[in-house]
């Protein structure tokens, strides 16, 4: 009976963490505990726990004297809409959730086991860095951590959350992962702090300013996700595991569905008659998938190319498709390597691929040539190729030059391309291709404006259609807008068994 109130004293006070003013003092953040984000991330008493009452083996510093059950970081299993699913999550109440060796060894612990039973793992982050009393010890458990995420990267999905601070060598484990959401105003991510930019490069700057959830939302593309508090970034891990698998042997599970004439009227009238007019993607994308299940990805980062996921018929697909309502929907650096990480993400957990196209090339200037628009645009291009899943693509308005190419041609292997009518398939713009074509025409033409017009109206007819494509066979079937998601929903089922065997190798080189 003693043994058993000493245990049950012991669970106790590792379920208090640091303790209970501690815990008080993050609530008033605005922050949940570490067990309560658990436990509202998980089905309710499914949480199994491991490693409660592990402790830290330092004995520098003082630190002997401070010893808490768990080490800063609660490990376990349990269930997501009955699904098995690993976790860990760093309590910021027990020293700052720096991380320590023990505290490592837990988050490897679940790491391991995740991969051996193919579960997915999630992330709940909110710690100030490594644990300096331990020196390189703490290092070592930093680097432990990196080469499980790159072993369980395509084999299981990793989600991370960032919930508080998470700085210095923490910030490279999330970014390893698949996808990365982050709480406003109360996490941050950088390398290097305020503190030291300012006296390396003598900039001001605040955490928020530096690495807030809006920068690396909107400016460098680090996290895919915001959310508005603990509770609504919970709720987006779940609804982003529900589009995925337990892991890559898998697919992603199908949602009751029972189908009618699928014939969408609204897509009729979207595209406008003006080949310079805007129209937002969106609108199309929700007038081919099922009701309200477009879950978009980096939403505020590279706008100029809309990514998410979205079921069609109750199946999880990946969606890319071209914004012409920013940059008229060209491609440019940030834009190709969000299009390109999407489409491994899809690629690797048998998510099938929807591409939705207009665009009317790549974005021309020195800027983007200097920041490597050869290399990233190549990014999207190699990701396509390699992309063994079931893809089809839909080509809306625009396809022009290299881009029509890269967004899932025929020719890099898709599997079934429909245009509409509207579509324009050709090497660039009538107008353009014109004043190339028939330079001396024009010139010689005594109304040259006149000969131009007449010039670029012949070039329109023969070339700015689907039809010379669809007569060589690089396009399947042109098909009326209110079609497209019966004729998607038939593809994708043809496309079900689909099985590509790759050439032996090692890996391929993407251009990093």
């Amino acid at each position: 009976m003693q043994k058993q109130e000493i245990l049950a004293q012991k669970i106790a006070e590792a379920n208090l963490g640091g303790g209970q003013v501690r815990i008080e003092k993050q609530h008033q953040k605005g922050k949940l505990t570490a067990r309560e984000r658990v436990h509202l991330l998980l089905d309710p008493g499914s949480f199994e726990e491991i490693g409660a009452l592990v402790t830290h083996r330092t004995h520098d510093f003082g630190m002997q004297d401070q010893l808490f059950y768990g080490d800063g970081v609660v490990t376990g299993h349990g269930t997501i809409g009955g699904r098995l699913v690993y976790v860990f999550a760093q309590d910021f109440t027990v020293f700052g959730g720096a991380l320590s060796e023990t505290h490592a060894e837990k988050i490897c612990k679940v790491m391991d086991m995740a991969v051996k039973t193919g579960a997915p793992l999630l992330g709940l982050n909110d710690s100030g860095g490594a644990r300096i009393q331990e020196g390189v010890r703490s290092l070592g458990g930093y680097a432990d951590i990196f080469y499980r995420n790159v072993r369980a990267s395509g084999v299981i999905p990793q989600l991370s959350a960032i919930m508080g601070p998470c700085a210095g060598g923490a910030v490279y484990s999330p970014a390893m992962t698949d996808f990365t959401v982050m709480v406003e105003n109360t996490s941050y991510m950088f390398v290097t702090g305020p503190n030291v930019v300012k006296t390396v490069t003598n900039e001001e700057v605040s955490s928020e300013e530096l690495g807030g959830a809006s920068t690396h939302s909107t400016k460098s593309g680090v996290t895919h996700l915001t959310a508005a508090n603990d509770v609504d970034c919970l709720n987006k891990l779940k609804t982003l595991l529900s589009y995925l698998p337990q892991n890559c042997q898998e697919k992603p599970a199908d949602l009751p569905y029972h189908l009618g004439t699928e014939i969408r009227e609204q897509l009729e009238n979207l595209v406008p008659e003006s080949a310079n007019q805007p129209y937002d993607m969106r609108n199309v994308i929700e007038g081919i998938i099922d009701e309200g299940s477009f879950f978009e990805i980096h939403e505020n980062y590279a706008d100029n190319i809309v990514v998410g996921f979205a079921r069609l018929a109750g199946k999880s697909i990946g969606i890319v498709a071209n914004q012409p309502m920013s940059l008229a929907g060209v491609l440019d650096v940030e834009s190709s390597k969000k299009a390109a990480r999407f489409t491994r993400t899809c690629d690797c957990f048998n998510v099938p691929l929807l591409v939705l196209v207009d665009v009317p090339g790549f974005l021309p200037g020195t800027d983007q040539e200097w920041s490597g628009i050869i290399t990233n645009g190549a990014k999207l291009l190699y990701a396509l190729s390699e992309a063994t899943v079931p893809r089809i693509t839909v080509i809306t308005r625009k396809a022009y030059g290299g881009a029509y190419d890269v967004m899932n041609s025929k020719h890099i292997g898709a599997d079934l391309n429909f245009a509409w009518p509207t579509a324009e398939i050709a090497v660039m713009g009538a107008k353009g291709a014109s004043e190339i074509i028939f330079r001396r025409e024009i010139k010689a033409a005594e109304d040259p404006a006149a000969k131009l017009a007449e010039k670029e109206a012949d070039y329109a007819e023969k070339f700015a259609n689907p039809y010379r494509a669809a007569q060589r066979g690089f396009i399947d079937e042109v098909i009326l807008p209110k079609e497209t998601r019966r004729k998607l929903i038939r593809g994708f089922a043809v496309l079900e068994g689909k099985v590509v065997e790759g050439p032996k190798r090692k890996h391929g080189n993407i251009p990093l």
